[in-house]
This record gives C-alpha cells, sequence and structure tokens, in this order.
C-alpha cells in the first residue's frame, strides 16, 4: 500500500485497535500522528512508495541484577517505548536505514558480509551483522529502505541499541521470510550481529525483552540455548505503572566498573576451575572465603554472594508473578535492591563520590513510597543512570512530581508493560 493509501488508513482508524493494544487506549491518538510524521519523513527522504509499518519494543529488567553474564536468571519486559520503523522493499542487495537525528546508514550486504574491525561500534556494523546472521541459518535476506524513529532514550538503560538489532531483524523477517523467523530466533541473531560485527561480546537479555514482548523470565545456564518462559501478568491491570527515574549521571569514564562486575565474578568463578559463578556451588564457594579473600579480594566475593542470592530471587518474584502474588513479588523487588547497593556495589562510581544521584533517588523514592504497596531498586547496569519503581496509579502523579523536582522535567517515564515485542503493525 503507498504512503498516502497508508496515511488514509491510519486517519480512519484501521490501526486504533493495535495501536491500543500496544499502547493503552489514552496513547491511541499521539501514537496515529507519531506513525503519521514517520510516514511523511520517509516519504522526504525515499519518496512515494509501498510502505509497511514495524515497532520493537524497549526494554526494562525486573530482575537480575547483573546476573546474566555469569549464566544466571532474569525476568525482564518489554515496555511501550519503542522503535518504530517504516520501510520499503528494494530490489538490489543495499539497505539503507535513515534514523532519525542520525546520518542514513548505506549497506551493502553483497560485500559487508563478514565482520570488519574499523567498523566495529557502529550501526551499519549491526545492520551487516544482522543479514550475515540471516544467511547463516538459511533464511532468505534482501535490500530494503526503512526510516525509524525511536523514544527508547540512549543511556536510559531501556535498550535502544538491542530494539534497533531487533528491528532490523523483524523488517527481514517479515519482508523476505513472511514472518517465520520467530522473535526468540531474532534475539539470538541480534546477539550474533552485537558480538560478532559491532566487537561488543553482551548477553542476550536486551535482544530477547525488546523481541518477545510482556513479562519474561530467562535463564541462561545454556546461553547458547536460553530458556525463556512468558509470565502473564498484567501490572497495569493491577494497579501499577512502572516508573524509570532518569537521574542524569554521567556515563563518560564507567567502563571499568561496568567491566568490573562480569570480570570479578568471572575471576571468583575460576578459582573453582570454572568459566562463570553459576556453574559453583553456594556451599562451596562460602566454605572457601578464606582462600577467595587471598586471591581474588573482598568485592569480588560480595558480588559473587549478590549473584547466588539473586538468582534465588529470580526463582521467587517468576513463581509469584504466576500466582499472582504481588506483594512477594515486590518483597524481593527491594531485597534486589538493597543487594545491588549493598553487595553488587552498583549504585554509585568510587571515581566520583560527589555524584550519587542513584542513592539520592533510592532515598526519595523510599521516602516518597513509605507506607504504600509499592517497590523500587536500581535499574539495568548502575553506577549512573536509572532506577525503576513499580508505583501505584494513583500515586504516580505525585511519585513524578518529587522525581522531576529532584532531576528535572521529563525525567521520570510513566510506563506500561506491553504485550508484544517485535511486531509488522500494518
Amino acid at each position: 500500500m503507498n504512503i498516502e493509501m497508508t496515511k488514509k488508513h491510519v486517519l480512519e482508524g484501521g490501526l486504533d485497535s493495535t495501536l491500543a493494544s500496544i499502547y493503552g487506549e489514552a496513547a491511541v491518538e499521539a501514537q496515529k500522528q507519531r506513525y503519521l510524521k514517520a510516514i511523511d519523513d520517509f516519504a522526504k527522504i525515499y519518496g512515494d512508495r509501498d510502505i509497511s509499518l514495524y515497532s520493537v519494543a524497549g526494554r526494562s529488567e525486573l530482575s537480575g541484577n547483573h546476573t546474566d553474564h555469569n549464566f544466571g536468571c532474569v525476568i525482564a519486559a518489554s515496555i511501550d517505548l519503542d522503535i518504530i520503523a517504516v520501510a520499503s522493499k528494494r530490489d538490489d542487495s543495499v539497505i539503507r536505514i535513515k534514523s532519525e537525528g542520525f546520518p542514513e546508514d548505506v549497506v551493502d550486504f553483497s560485500t559487508y558480509n563478514a565482520p570488519v574491525e574499523e567498523k566495529f561500534g557502529s550501526s551499519a556494523s549491526i545492520i551487516a551483522g544482522m543479514c550475515a546472521g540471516f544467511v547463516k541459518d538459511g533464511y532468505a535476506i534482501g535490500g530494503f529502505d526503512a526510516y525509524t524513529t525511536s523514544n527508547v532514550l540512549k543511556g536510559s538503560g531501556l535498550s535502544s541499541s538491542a530494539a534497533f538489532e531487533d528491528m532490523v531483524g523483524n523488517i527481514l523477517s517479515h519482508m523476505y521470510n513472511d514472518g517465520k523467523v520467530d522473535n526468540v530466533e531474532i534475539a539470538k541473531l541480534a546477539q550474533f550481529a552485537e558480538n560478532k560485527f559491532f566487537g561488543k561480546p553482551c548477553g542476550l537479555m536486551d535482544q530477547v525483552a525488546c523481541a518477545v514482548g510482556g513479562i519474561v523470565a530467562i535463564d541462561f545456564a545454556d546461553p547458547t540455548a536460553p530458556v525463556i518462559e512468558k509470565v502473564d501478568f498484567d501490572m497495569s491491570a493491577n494497579g501499577y505503572n512502572l516508573c524509570i527515574v532518569n537521574t542524569g549521571g554521567n556515563h563518560a569514564d564507567l567502563t571499568d566498573d561496568y567491566a568490573s562486575v562480569p570480570a570479578e565474578m568471572k575471576g571468583a568463578a575460576s578459582v573453582f576451575g570454572k568459566r562463570v559463578l553459576r556453574e559453583v556451588d553456594k556451599a562451596e564457594f562460602i566454605a572457601r572465603i578464606p582462600e577467595l579473600r587471598e586471591k581474588v579480594g573482598d568485592r569480588a566475593i560480595l558480588r559473587g554472594l549478590h549473584f547466588f542470592a539473586e538468582n534465588e530471587r529470580v526463582a521467587k518474584q517468576k513463581a509469584a508473578l504466576l500466582a499472582g502474588d504481588i506483594d512477594t513479588f515486590f518483597e524481593n523487588v527491594i531485597l534486589s535492591g538493597r543487594s545491588s547497593f549493598c553487595y553488587l556495589q552498583n549504585v554509585y562510581t568510587t571515581k566520583n563520590l560527589s555524584e550519587q544521584g542513584l542513592s539520592l533517588a533510592l532515598c526519595l523514592a523510599e521516602d516518597y513510597l513509605a507506607g504504600k504497596r509499592a517497590a523500587f531498586r536500581v535499574h539495568g547496569g548502575g553506577f549512573a543512570g536509572t532506577i525503576q519503581a513499580f508505583v501505584p496509579t494513583e500515586a504516580v502523579e505525585g511519585f513524578r512530581a518529587v522525581m522531576d523536582g529532584a532531576f528535572g522535567e521529563g525525567k521520570c517515564i510513566v510506563l506500561r508493560i506491553r504485550p508484544v515485542g517485535a511486531v509488522k503493525i500494518f
């Protein structure tokens, strides 16, 4: 369907029910305008073409802070912030993607079909890597032009990069494979692209949570074949919003902080002749603490103990959500946050002790939510960035006012957990 026909379909309400299921009834009109603008922006760049519309969710980690890289367990959810795309087929081997606010990426997958170290870290490398992954697994690929726009904020811990990776796979699946590449496979290919072509040894949680949709529990005991379980629990229907507070911390000098967490956990595991802590027995770990203190130091031990306890919490939280027991789920959110602060130690960096935005946000959340049926914790990688809070719907505006007052207008982002991840809209 061409540009004008697609716009007419949107304006006449042809997508209303789809948009309502993804974004909520109250957001339908705003989302219609967002999609219409994206269609117009596509047309300005690529002309009047037959087009299709796509969406991939951002994600929030609900439980399992810094466990996936040591083959642990997590619970994550797709959210109603997303990347959307307007795309049209080409009849050659070129993919052009213009993302709002960024230069256009142009990739010819007939020539860029192996990792190129000089291109590590570029979005072009992701596109090439997704195409190579599809070919590797026997799927069809082809050229396309796409315009994308995203409200998954970079640096917010909501996985804008994973959403982009999944989007390339989402378009290739529907455009050239009749939608038969399932979203778990798309997520695995996104990890392949990021590991091999982008040059980042990431885990798989972000890609899975963005692609699969809803709440998912993931067990990475075998990272080549993670066990993924959908958890049927509607947070909105139970009267809660997921709030993410962006404290605006500086991420510029945190690479060593982030890298130290998996490195210290794996260093502790190596004392036992193992690759990762998931392969180590907790009782043996505790019994050999004197030896560990000499070989890896106290912080690595504390981070290891966090890992073991966090894995146990994930199991309790998954069971609680499946049983509709929100109180037990919230109890363990709080425990996860305390463990992250005290033992994992990823709430602030020791490089800049005067900047402790996450600590301040957690303190304000504890004060405002005292006596309410609610929960809060550090979100994502930590050290700077964001916290998350499960806030009763009636308390959201007050919570937002407190957080925006401290960190700036719009810093408290109120989210819904959406039921679908990577999807073709029309």
